[in-house]
C-alpha cells in the first residue's frame, strides 16, 4: 500500500512542477520586498527588546507597525501580540469602524462563522454584539462565477452605510477565495460614488499569496491573524491591521483609549519572533502553497472534487476537498493529525466547537496553538463534508501527512 501512495504523490508532483515554480518565484519578489524594507527601518537586535508599563516610546512595536504598513503600502498599521485572533482582530475594526446609526454591509456573502455573533445575527447572539450597539447589517451575495456583485452592491447601498466588508478566504463555503485584484473595482466605485464609506478586507490566509495585497487595489483597510501566514509560523499570537491612518487610529482607540490609541501598549516578551515570523512569511506560505496543490492534484486523480483545483491560480492557502462522507472526512483529519508533530497520538472527533453552527472535526497538531500557518484540517459536519486544509511549515511535512491521510482512509475503507 505504501508503494502505491508513493506512486500516486510522486504522479502529481511530475504535473505540478510548473505550478511550483511560479510559487516559488512569487516568495523570492516577497522576500525581496520585505528584506528591503527590514534594511530602509534598519533593523537592529535593539528593536527586538520588551517594555513595560505603559509602553510609551517602545521603538520594536512603533518600527514594527511601521513595517507592517510599508509591507501593505498603506499610512498606517496596528500589529499587537494582545489581539488574540484573526477574528478579534476584525471585531477590534468593525467596531472601531462603525457607529450607533450606521450599517455594515458584506459584499461577499455571509462572512465567516465565528463572526455571526459579533455582528448580531441569527438566534443565540451574545450579549455586546454590533446589532445591541445599534449598527445594522447587509449582506449581497457573490455572482454565480464568485466574482463580486457590484450592481447588487450599489443596490443593497442605504444613506447609514459607513462600512463595507468583504472576505477573501472562502471560510467554510463553496467558493472561489478572492485574488487581491478583484477588490479594485469594488473599491473604485465606493471611493467615487460614497466617499464616505470605507472597505474593509478580510485578508486571512491570503497575505503573500501574490505578489501584492488588496491595499495595492484600494481596500482601506486589511486585517489578519499573525499566527497565519503573515507570522511565517514564528509569531505565537496577535493580530494586524493595515490601512488608511484615521482608519488605523480608529481601531487603536478601541484597543486602548480613545487619544491614546497606538501610543500605548508594552509588550513584556520580545519582537524577535514577529520581526523573524514576518521575514519568513513568504517561504513559509510558498511551501503551505505546495502542499495544498499537492492535496488538490492528488484527490482530484482519486475521483474527488477540490477547490481550488489543481489548475487554477490561488487567491490564499486554503484547500478544500469534498470528501462526500462523514466518515471519509473524520478519517482523513485523523491521519493528519496522526502525522502532526504534536499530540500525534489524539484522534480527532466531531464536537461542539465555540462560535460555529455545526459541530466540527479539527486536525491541529501544531507547535503555535491553532495556528492555522501550520498544517491543519478542519471541516463542519455538513454535506458535502468538505475538509478545508491549510498550512504546512514545510513541503515535505505536508508530503509525509497527505501520504498518512490517504493510508488512514483506506484503513477505515473510506477510500
Amino acid at each position: 500500500m505504501k508503494e502505491k501512495i508513493e506512486s500516486l504523490i510522486r504522479q502529481a508532483e511530475n504535473e505540478l512542477k510548473d505550478d511550483f515554480a511560479e510559487a516559488e518565484s512569487t516568495e523570492e519578489m516577497r522576500t525581496r520586498q520585505i528584506l528591503d524594507i527590514f534594511r530602509n527601518h534598519q533593523i537592529s537586535y535593539r528593536h527586538f527588546a520588551s517594555t513595560t508599563g505603559y509602553g510609551y516610546d517602545d521603538v520594536g512595536r512603533d518600527t514594527l507597525e511601521k513595517v507592517y504598513a510599508d509591507v501593505f503600502h498603506t499610512e498606517a498599521a496596528l500589529m499587537r501580540p494582545h489581539i488574540a485572533s484573526g477574528t478579534a482582530a476584525l471585531s477590534l475594526t468593525l467596531f472601531g469602524l462603525t457607529r450607533p446609526g450606521e450599517r455594515i454591509l458584506s459584499a461577499t456573502g455571509m462572512p465567516y462563522d465565528t463572526l455571526l455573533g459579533i455582528i448580531g445575527t441569527g438566534e443565540g447572539t451574545p450579549p455586546g454584539s454590533l446589532k445591541e450597539m445599534g449598527v445594522g447589517f447587509d449582506c449581497v451575495e457573490l455572482k454565480p462565477d464568485g466574482s463580486i456583485d457590484l450592481a447588487a452592491v450599489r443596490a443593497a447601498m442605504t444613506p447609514q452605510t459607513s462600512l463595507v466588508i468583504a472576505q477573501r478566504s472562502r471560510g467554510y463555503a463553496w467558493r472561489p477565495s478572492l485574488m487581491p485584484e478583484a477588490f479594485a473595482p469594488l473599491a473604485e466605485m465606493i471611493h467615487s460614488e460614497y466617499p464616505n464609506v470605507r472597505l474593509m478586507v478580510d485578508n486571512c490566509y491570503g497575505e503573500f499569496v501574490r505578489d501584492k495585497e488588496p491595499t495595492d487595489y484600494g481596500a482601506d483597510v486589511c486585517v489578519g491573524s499573525l499566527i497565519k501566514n503573515p507570522g511565517g509560523g514564528i509569531a505565537p499570537t496577535g493580530g494586524y491591521i493595515a490601512g488608511s491612518r484615521d482608519a488605523v487610529d480608529r481601531v487603536s482607540w478601541r484597543l486602548t483609549a480613545p487619544g491614546l490609541g497606538r501610543e500605548l501598549g508594552s509588550y513584556a516578551g520580545d519582537y524577535r519572533p514577529y520581526y523573524q515570523g514576518l521575514f519568513m512569511a513568504p517561504h513559509t506560505v510558498c511551501q503551505a502553497m505546495k502542499v495544498a496543490m499537492l492535496a488538490a492534484k492528488l484527490f482530484e486523480n482519486l475521483g474527488l472534487k477540490a477547490s481550488p483545483s489543481s489548475d487554477e491560480r490561488r487567491a490564499d492557502i486554503i484547500q478544500a476537498i469534498q470528501m462526500g462522507t462523514p466518515e471519509r472526512l473524520v478519517a482523513f483529519c485523523q491521519g493528519i493529525q496522526m502525522a502532526s508533530p504534536i499530540d500525534s497520538m489524539a484522534l480527532p472527533e466531531p464536537w461542539d466547537m465555540p462560535g460555529y453552527e455545526d459541530q466540527v472535526v479539527m486536525a491541529a497538531g501544531t507547535f503555535v496553538a491553532g495556528a492555522s500557518i501550520e498544517l491543519s484540517c478542519d471541516g463542519p459536519m455538513r454535506e458535502p463534508y468538505t475538509a478545508y486544509m491549510q498550512g504546512g511549515l514545510t513541503y515535505v511535512h505536508g508530503r509525509i501527512a497527505l501520504a498518512e491521510a490517504l493510508n488512514r482512509m483506506i484503513s477505515r475503507g473510506t477510500l
